[in-house]
């Protein structure tokens, strides 16, 4: 039998050693595999024995103490991929969403789009790649670019702002940054990276360094954003 939840925020090494006395207690018909992609570390239980009526409460049990200990990073207690998650979240608030991208280049809206029913909660993307298009598809003021960049909080804030209203959504997630190899500078070096996510009303944002190549940037950058807009909602619910 298996039992998986997901979590985001935290490192496998830190998050193992902040379960540690936990899973030193585990009984030995149940084992806990640690599986870490894109900033983010699925946890998973596996019990095996003869009486399925006891491994399962047993299991149970082990799985509800592991979900308590880790509440604070938190995605999902199913096995469920980030944009399962946001899709769902989507599905039962009956909300939708649009991305603004620049450096993951449309890959948000390939994670979002590769799960079945998707057409229900996700609208569009507008891939800003180049200044002209942030100005011109997404409205982000001239002035915001020549004075913070494009790898700036306040450019992917106009970012969201303008894909709200081109698209027609309830949330956006807007990404901007460095992926690399080049391009970088001593103030922005590659692996810099600004995301936001919001509806209307507010917005939230979050600034990363990532030191992986090109296409593990843009990955971490993706799931990192979808997690933000996860945060996002969860919040402004629970400001209500």
């Amino acid at each position: 039998l298996h039992r998986t939840l997901l979590t985001a925020g935290i490192g496998e090494s830190f998050l193992a050693e902040h379960i540690q006395h936990w899973e030193s207690e585990l009984p030995v018909s149940i084992k806990l595999a640690y599986l870490p992609n894109y900033g983010m570390v699925r946890l998973r239980l596996t019990g095996s024995g003869n009486d399925r009526n006891t491994l399962q409460n047993e299991l149970t049990k082990q799985f509800e103490a592991l979900k308590k200990l880790v509440a604070e990073w938190l995605v999902t207690d199913e096995d469920q991929t980030i944009p399962q998650v946001i899709g769902s979240m989507l599905k039962a608030r009956k909300k939708t969403v649009g991305t603004a991208e620049s450096c993951t280049g449309g890959y948000i809206a390939h994670l979002l789009t590769r799960e079945a029913g998707a057409s229900e909660h996700y609208n569009g993307t507008v891939v800003s790649y180049s200044n002209t298009a942030k100005k011109d598809l997404l409205q982000v003021q001239e002035e915001i670019l020549q004075e913070q960049g494009a790898v700036s909080e306040q450019t992917v804030i106009g970012m969201v702002k303008g894909a709200i209203k081109a698209l027609k959504t309830d949330y956006a997630i807007a990404t901007s940054g460095i992926m690399g190899p080049d391009g970088g500078s001593a103030l922005k070096p590659v692996g810099t990276v600004w995301i936001a996510a919001g509806d209307r009303k507010n917005i939230i944002t979050q600034q990363f360094h990532f030191r992986y190549d090109r296409l593990r940037n843009i990955e971490m950058t993706a799931s990192n954003a979808l997690n933000l807009l996860r945060k996002f909602i969860l919040a402004q619910e629970t400001a209500i």
